[in-house]
């Protein structure tokens, strides 16, 4: 590890996988141990961009470039965003590092190691039309943020054409599953550890220790009847969903049958669109 890239007394490890798969939870299993720190989405991959396309496009750094000083100034807004934490092992979590896994190699100087939560997309489109059928239509004055999309763009609140634009490809569903094919064509298999979120739920055990035996820490006994998310986000404010992290402190799937919520047309839509499971089973006969 390069010193100058990342601060040496922290390992940093990157959560970037499909919404509504269980990072939260997750996460907060993971907190459970007292060497780790998963906190909520961070901006650190947004700020990242932010600046190197800034550097990129000021004339004033074109005139006169120092790109050794650019890269440790970029390279430094990850290890400073978690520099008020004491855990020696801090888990950044962003959908978009899938999208920028040169970041992680050219920046940091390290091996990525990015945990994928995934799940079936039915289930995925069921649980976001489930949080916005109980959830009312505006809080505190803001609409939640999947039906603002919609009807900025003129398009009827329905639920087929809300799942449509979930899973297209500017929509958060859409976006995710992109990310994660371009880290899978880009070669970087061997760096993505892919949870599936009924074996989080129904497996935990076994998938927390494959999960350390990916990372390569030493084990640890986590307790799965007692969960607490540490790191709560203002859900309404930010998302238009008073639940949209929320975690029960007991593991357990309370979610509806696709069949009962989607429409036949969307259902046949997500029909084999599990494609990181085409990888798995490939490597597992090799």
């Amino acid at each position: 590890m390069n010193e100058e890239m990342i601060c040496s007394d922290k390992i940093f490890y990157f959560i970037s996988g499909l919404p509504r798969s269980g990072s939260t939870l997750l996460s907060s299993i993971l907190n459970q141990n007292p060497r780790f720190y998963s906190g909520p989405s961070s901006p650190v991959v947004p700020v990242m961009l932010t600046l190197e396309n800034n550097f990129s496009n000021n004339e004033l750094f074109v005139g006169y470039p120092k790109p050794e000083q650019a890269k440790k100034i970029i390279s430094s807004v990850l290890p400073q965003f978690y520099s008020d934490r004491s855990e020696p092992v801090i888990f950044d979590k962003n959908r978009s590092w899938t999208i920028r896994m040169e970041y992680i190699t050219g920046y940091f100087d390290i091996e990525p190691k990015v945990i994928c939560p995934v799940r079936d997309t039915a289930e995925i489109l069921t649980s976001f039309i489930s949080m916005i059928r109980r959830n009312p239509f505006e809080i505190d004055g803001k609409i939640n943020f999947i039906d603002e999309s919609l009807i900025k763009n003129n398009i009827p609140l329905t639920d087929d054409n809300r799942c449509e634009f979930i899973a297209s490809s500017s929509g958060v569903l859409g976006e995710s599953a992109e990310g994660l094919k371009k880290a899978l064509m880009d070669g970087h298999d061997r760096c993505l550890h892919f949870v599936e979120y009924q074996d989080l739920i129904n497996n935990s055990k076994e998938t927390m220790e494959k999960i350390y035996e990916f990372l390569e820490e030493e084990p640890f006994k986590h307790t799965f009847d007692n969960i607490e998310n540490k790191t709560p986000v203002n859900d309404s404010k930010v998302y238009g969903f008073s639940d949209m992290h929320e975690v029960r402190s007991e593991i357990k799937s309370t979610s509806l049958n696709p069949h009962e919520v989607l429409s036949k047309s969307i259902l046949e839509k997500c029909e084999d669109t599990e494609f990181w499971r085409v990888i798995e089973d490939y490597e597992s006969e090799e």
